[in-house]
């Protein structure tokens, strides 16, 4: 058995949050910032920040934050995307590569619109419909992970220290 140090916890976490009062968007500077005192805490097994009115220019649709393994998973889940939303914007989410944060997958966003048409075929509101679209995702779509869906927020998450995956997205 290794001692205290020399292993990692599967336990060990840290949080730390933050609010403008007045809704003025802000970097991620400050939020990574508190998180340094946590590093010893943390275990570098996982680590994210997540933020809310963070795209007011699409705040009125869902944003999905997906992992990809592979272009083959991210096309058929962009055909399966394309057959139940409206998508209004489909990018990257950008990044900078850094050395403490590897085996990156493919990182994207969508902001879509549930298609009326499928929601009163299937007698669903929105929000129950998002929620078993990103689960049929998460569960039946090989190489595809939902891992943020929601309006006007969006989660950053990644393998590493927060205040590396802070930087890792850029924020």
């Amino acid at each position: 058995m290794k001692p205290e140090g020399q292993v990692r916890i599967p336990s060990g976490c840290a949080i730390s949050a933050m609010i403008s009062r007045e809704g003025r968007r802000m970097t991620g500077e400050k939020i990574i910032e508190s998180m340094l005192p946590m590093h010893d805490r943390s275990n570098g097994l996982g680590g994210g920040f997540a933020g809310y009115g963070i795209y007011p220019e699409y705040k009125d649709f869902y944003a999905l934050h997906l992992f990809y393994d592979n272009y083959t998973a991210k096309e058929e889940c962009e055909r399966l995307l394309r057959e139940r939303f409206e998508i209004v914007m489909a990018e990257i989410i950008p990044i900078r590569k850094i050395p403490q944060i590897t085996d990156v997958p493919l990182i994207w966003r969508y902001f879509v619109a549930p298609l009326s048409s499928v929601l009163s075929r299937l007698q669903l509101d929105e929000r129950e419909y998002v929620a078993r679209t990103v689960m049929h995702i998460n569960t039946a779509l090989k190489g595809a992970f939902v891992f943020s869906s929601g309006k006007n927020m969006g989660a950053f998450k990644a393998v590493g220290f927060p205040e590396d995956v802070g930087r890792f997205y850029r924020l």
